[in-house]
């Protein structure tokens, strides 16, 4: 009993902390979830083959209701560029089908090698240039459309993150201003971890390998303690984000992008 209501508080905490994160940056939180829940999973005994798959689809599922809070929350400071979202939310949707679909076809540490490489860059240009742009003022058309927003759904889908990190490093090198980037990068996170999580819940429904408590691959007892904790802290992220000038806000994006991409090299490497 004690031991449950360890990693219970541990769900709980780890809930705030991806919360915050999701308002402050526009991140599903999944870079923090993943992680824990699949650390957690461990201390339960669950079967090695299929615990990423559950923390990562736990994560999609508690980013449903956390970026649904965090969008709304930036909506009320102009911070959602609907023009964006109606010109890619549908190509989002397709990648994120697609990226859980391929899931479990495509080894872990080289979907982690790549978004470590991509947050590294960006976040050294962030650092070190923060006012200065990346590719152009203008958004990309033509071809560009269908393949980025694809990619950002599909490697975000894979990763069990709401597509905040690829979708405010990608609006903001086209030139959108960071609090802007951030805010619409929180609505793509529903467009993405929605068709991502019932994804997942086909694909794992009827595995024996499965703890109690599932639904496919989410866990339910994870998605209770989370999601609620995630949702009622995701404002406070918003706030705090429209508290920073537009420099240290893209400079505070860049240190967690380090952060995140130091985390994955290391656990690549270690594999």
């Amino acid at each position: 009993m004690q031991e449950w209501l360890i990693l219970g508080a541990a769900m709980l905490a780890t809930g705030c902390v991806a919360g915050t994160l999701a308002g402050l940056f526009g991140i599903g939180g999944g870079i923090v979830i993943v992680p824990v829940l699949e650390a957690v999973l461990g201390v339960l005994g669950v079967d090695p083959s299929i615990r990423m798959h559950v923390a990562v689809a736990t994560s999609l599922a508690t980013i449903i209701p956390t970026s649904i809070a965090s969008a709304r929350a930036h909506h009320k400071h102009q911070a959602v560029d609907v023009s964006i979202v109606k010109r890619w939310a549908i190509w989002v949707l397709m990648g994120s089908v697609t990226g859980a679909y391929v899931a479990s076809r495509l080894h872990s540490n080289t979907l982690a090698m790549i978004f470590a490489t991509l947050a590294l860059l960006v976040a050294i240009k962030m650092l070190l240039f923060p006012d200065t742009r990346n590719l152009t003022d203008n958004m990309p058309r033509g071809l560009w459309v269908p393949i980025i927003p694809m990619s950002i759904g599909g490697f975000s889908s894979m990763m069990g993150i709401g597509g905040g990190t690829f979708s405010v490093m990608t609006l903001s090198m086209f030139g959108q201003p960071i609090h802007k980037a951030v805010g619409t990068a929180a609505l793509f996170g529903f467009v993405i971890s929605l068709p991502g999580t019932i994804g997942f819940i086909v694909s794992g429904l009827g595995d024996p390998r499965l703890p109690p408590g599932t639904l496919g691959y989410v866990s339910m007892i994870g998605f209770a303690l989370i999601a609620p904790a995630t949702v009622l802290t995701a404002p406070l992220g918003a706030k705090l984000a429209h508290a920073f000038p537009a420099k240290k806000l893209s400079m505070l994006f860049g240190v967690f992008l380090l952060i995140a991409a130091a985390r994955l090299y290391y656990r690549a490497l270690l594999a």
